[in-house]
Order: structure tokens, then sequence, then C-alpha cells
């Protein structure tokens, strides 16, 4: 690998996970199967050997990258700008709830239309902080070297989406991640992007390019 390389880590399980209810900003801590993901793949991600380790201010995404800070010797620095999307109201609901309250708004919202979460933020919004946020920290990255990014499922869509360059309305093409999961972006020769592993829960490995 020659170019930088930034890994997106979906933080661990929460209750409200397991409940399905929509956390946006409300601090939610990590349940005992969110704390042993993130344990199990931090053993993973170590062996990357990252320069940095960059976490969310919300606790389940700074718990979750403490559990790979301890094992490779880096601290957790913390940037409020990688929190997931702010939902306004719809924060704290199940999604039978947000139907019934705002029907229209969520079927668009889910459809990936720029519409503004529960009256919160737009997707567009997320992801102009979120690749802010990394443009900042990869600053200090060396030549194949390796940002860790600790953060939320839509704040990692928005933020992949929009680094590779992808129309904000084909975003929702690309699939949610799972707990604890993680995806790798690869910067190229012309300072683009390209998707190494999305969604995966087992380490990239080098693929040759097509002759």
């Amino acid at each position: 690998m020659s170019g930088r390389r930034v890994v997106f880590w979906r933080h661990g399980r929460t209750s409200w996970n397991a409940a399905s209810r929509f956390q946006g900003t409300i601090d939610v801590a990590l349940d005992e199967v969110g704390l042993l993901q993130a344990e199990r793949a931090a053993r993973d991600l170590a062996t990357l050997a990252p320069d940095r380790i960059v976490a969310s201010d919300l606790d389940r995404a700074r718990s979750t990258a403490e559990r790979l800070a301890s094992l490779v010797g880096l601290p957790v620095e913390i940037d409020p700008d990688l929190r997931e999307t702010y939902a306004g109201s719809w924060q704290g609901l199940g999604r039978d709830e947000i139907v019934a309250a705002d029907g229209d708004a969520f079927r668009e919202w889910l459809a990936g239309a720029d519409v503004r979460a529960g009256g919160g933020e737009a997707r567009s919004e997320v992801a102009a902080r979120v690749t802010a946020s990394v443009s900042r920290h990869l600053a200090t990255i060396p030549l194949g070297g390796t940002l860790v990014i600790a953060s939320h499922g839509g704040a990692i869509r928005a933020g992949i989406g929009a680094m590779l360059g992808l129309p904000l309305e084909h975003w929702s093409s690309l699939g949610g991640l799972v707990n604890c999961a993680w995806s790798v972006l690869e910067e190229m020769a012309d300072a683009r992007w390209r998707l190494q592993e999305h969604n995966a829960r087992s380490l990239p490995e080098e693929v040759e390019d097509e002759l």
C-alpha cells in the first residue's frame, strides 16, 4: 500500500441498537455485547498498526476506540464533528413511532433524500463535518499510514459517499454498517479515494489492479 488509509469503524452495540431506537446524538453507552464486539474487533484492527485513532465524543464511539488504543499504545483523540446525525424529534423513538409521527419525511429520508432528519441535520451537512474532520486528522498521517475513525453508522456512510465523490442520491447504495464493523478507504495517486472494504469484520487484503 502506497497511499494513506482511512478505517471507518462503527461503534459496538448499545441497548438502543438492540431495541431499534434512533440514537442520533443522544449519548447511549455500549451494552455488554457491544463491549465484547469492540474488544474482538480491536484485536484485528491492532494488526494494521494505526498512526492515529480519532473518535466521536459520544461514549459509544469513544469507548469502542479505547479498546484499540489500549492495544496499540495510542491516545484516543476526540472530535465532535464525528458525531452521529442530529435527528431532532426522531431521537429516542423506534421506527414505528417515527412513522406514526412523521411518516412522509421518514420515508424520504430512508430513500436517501437530503431532508432534515426529524428537523435536525441533513445528510449533506453530516458529510461536510465528517470529511472536514478526516482531512484535518489526515494532515499528519505519513504516506502508507493509517487513520482509524471511530464513529457512527449514518455519519460514516455520509462521509464515505462524499469522499468517494458519489452523487448524494447514490449514497444509500452503500449498505449500512453493522455494529463494530469497519470500512477501509485507500488513497489513490490522483488524491481520489477508493473503497477497499465495506461492512467488514475481517482484515483487508491487498488486491492487484486489473491489467
